[in-house]
């Protein structure tokens, strides 16, 4: 594989690129989010930068990460191809089963549409910028991201913690997640040989709120509580027959992933 440069490197997603990359003795070269970039050749550029579950109070930042720096490495960097990671939250609005090629709507005076708009807007600088790019958007991405403050990363914390889970969305709200393992394999077979602009990669399949924290609490052994009139929260599932044709993708499934997700969590804060 020729050279890959991962831009976000300190990050969730790319932490786990650039381990990937020194495993397989791939050349590369890591670069954090606030780091320069140096002047030569990238090769292949994976742009990881982004905000997640901090967006809504750090709007400029937001923007900066999904937007702006993004137009720095369009118009002064010298690359190959250049792969930019957006999300399928962008989906949020829309209905049925999600392809890549659908139009999406958004609402602008809502706030926490400004991570969907930032993402939406970095995505159309790549592919109209007139450089060799590619969109790739994640659905919720699992794995051993245990300093974060996402929903899945918190709810297996108060299990272990409290020995109690209380939420604050319905039973019934559902959303796609997908192993970390299962995106940065994807994602190098994309960089190295994908012949679309725009790929999903996900599960395919939503799992509700019930199951997951019913499969937590059989492993835990933690009491399950749910907010008075908490609301249903319900995302559209994911189509990946794209990437499941191009690249034989089979996304292992969280719930199988769990007891081995808990124990980790366990080990990473010494209980």
């Amino acid at each position: 594989m020729n050279l890959i440069t991962v831009l976000g490197a300190s990050g969730f997603i790319g932490s786990h690129l650039v381990t990937a990359l020194k495993v397989r003795g791939a050349d590369h070269i890591a670069i954090a989010r606030g780091d320069s970039i140096p002047k030569r050749n990238l090769g292949n550029v994976i742009y990881c930068i982004g905000l997640t579950a901090d967006f809504r109070g750090q709007p400029l930042e937001t923007v900066e990460a999904h937007v702006c720096r993004l137009r720095e490495v369009l118009e002064s960097c010298e690359f190959d191809s250049l792969t930019y990671l957006s999300s399928t939250r962008v989906y949020g609005h829309s209905v049925g089963t999600t392809e890549e090629s659908d139009s999406l709507p958004v609402n602008p005076n809502h706030p926490d549409e400004l991570y969907n708009i930032s993402k939406l807007m970095g995505e159309s600088l790549a592919l109209c910028s007139g450089r060799n790019a590619r969109v790739v958007r994640l659905a919720n991405v699992y794995g051993d991201d245990f300093s974060s403050q996402n929903f899945l990363t918190t709810i297996i914390g108060e299990a272990i913690s409290h020995h109690k889970i209380v939420l604050r969305t319905a039973p019934e709200s559902a959303k796609d997640y997908v192993s970390v393992d299962d995106v940065v394999r994807v994602l190098l077979e994309i960089v190295a040989r994908g012949s679309e602009r725009l790929y999903n990669v996900a599960s395919g399949e939503n799992l509700t709120n019930a199951k997951l924290v019913a499969a937590i609490s059989k492993i835990t052994g933690c009491s399950i509580e749910f907010a008075p009139d908490a609301p249903c929260l319900t995302f559209p599932q994911i189509d990946i027959a794209r990437i499941r044709s191009e690249f034989d993708f089979e996304p292992r499934a969280l719930l199988d992933d769990l007891s081995n997700l808990i124990a980790s969590y366990r080990a990473a804060i010494g209980r």
